[in-house]
């Protein structure tokens, strides 16, 4: 009879190469990472390994290899003490602050006033105090976005940007959190809403819903619109901006970043651009960008207010010869419904540009 083989002894997670379980490790995230500790010993060990924890400061906490440096941590520790302090924001934390990051880095060659309006972040204790001040709880992602900067000093221009008429000015300050407490609402028709932003000159003010009442939903950002056709004089329509406070945010940032509204004079104005407004005759390009009025507008009745900005500009590669001076203008408006406008008289608002190559009116 053949000799009985010795049985091989049991594998053993002890007794598993490293690198395997290293790698393994790696595709677990930061809560998996952590319950590893409480299971053994070894992976205990193997978790901590700080490579493991590069991921998770870059994906959550937005920490570069140069804030590292600079903070002579590991990844690991790095992690944990951003966490103990704006844990409880981890599922918005990098979408606010990568936002932020854009918006400053855009802004400071631009408009570095207002970058410099922007205050400092508020602390917890502070949020804290305003949920008891109102006796609403503050939407997570706000109360994120105001441990980064606490809104702005109220100065002239405003973060969430600028509109200009000839006899029309708005120019919006994202409120810090004591003053927006200030305004919360519990009056009919804007019950349980908290300002964001304030215009010094027109009193506009956007605001988000903290709590689900009166038509809107929880953490809707909107322009109030009071409703003229309304028995109530306190019943008030809304023009909606954002689902929420990082949707409100984010896209407003990426409009502004992505150079979809234009910086004149150290402000941002809030046109937007479309493609197709475009028309070209000969070396001359004229481009139309809107900007919607809420101040202005109502719902009912319906009456929706846009201001126009158009660009006229000669191409760069033109000849000298070919300058010319705008004389008089003709527009012919259609709007949505097919209705036909003519605006026609001299020059633009009483100028008469002389348009160059390369030069823009």
């Amino acid at each position: 009879m053949a000799a009985a083989e010795p049985e091989s002894a049991p594998l053993t997670l002890e007794s598993l190469p490293t690198d395997p379980l290293l790698l393994i490790l790696s595709f677990l995230d930061y809560r998996d990472l952590i319950n590893c500790c409480y299971v053994s010993r070894r992976l205990s060990q193997l978790s901590s390994h700080d490579p493991l924890w590069r991921r998770h400061c870059k994906k959550y906490w937005l920490i570069s290899e140069e804030e590292k440096t600079q903070k002579n941590q590991c990844w690991k520790s790095l992690f944990i003490d951003t966490y103990s302090d704006v844990g409880r924001y981890i599922d918005h934390y990098a979408a606010i602050k990568k936002a932020w990051d854009d918006l400053k880095r855009y802004l400071e060659p631009r408009c570095p006033r207002m970058v410099l309006s922007l205050k400092e972040g508020a602390r917890e204790e502070d949020l804290d105090a305003v949920e008891a001040q109102i006796g609403c709880k503050l939407p997570d992602d706000y109360r994120c976005s105001y441990r980064i900067h606490n809104g702005q000093k109220l100065v002239v221009p405003g973060l969430l940007g600028s509109m200009a008429l000839s006899n029309h000015y708005r120019s919006e300050d994202l409120l810090d959190v004591d003053t927006a407490a200030g305004g919360f609402q519990q009056r009919q028709g804007l019950k349980y809403c908290l300002p964001l932003t304030f215009c010094i000159h027109t009193g506009l003010s956007q605001y988000i819903a903290v709590e689900a009442a009166e038509g809107r939903n929880k953490n809707e950002v909107f322009y109030q619109c009071p409703d003229q056709m309304a028995r109530n004089p306190a019943a008030i329509d809304m023009f909606i901006i954002g689902a929420t406070f990082t949707d409100w945010f984010t896209s407003y940032v990426s409009s502004v970043v992505s150079g979809g509204f234009p910086i004149i004079r150290d402000q941002i104005f809030r046109y937007v651009h479309d493609p197709e407004c475009v028309a070209t005759t000969g070396d001359i390009t004229v481009s139309v960008s809107t900007s919607f009025l809420p101040e202005l507008s109502s719902v009912h009745p319906p009456h929706y207010f846009f201001t126009y900005r158009i660009r006229i500009e000669m191409s760069k590669d033109a000849l000298p010869e070919k300058a010319c001076q705008l004389d008089s203008r003709y527009w012919r408006i259609t709007n949505a419904k097919g209705d036909v406008e003519e605006v026609q008289g001299p020059g633009v608002v009483g100028e008469f540009p002389i348009i160059s190559p390369g030069i823009e009116s």
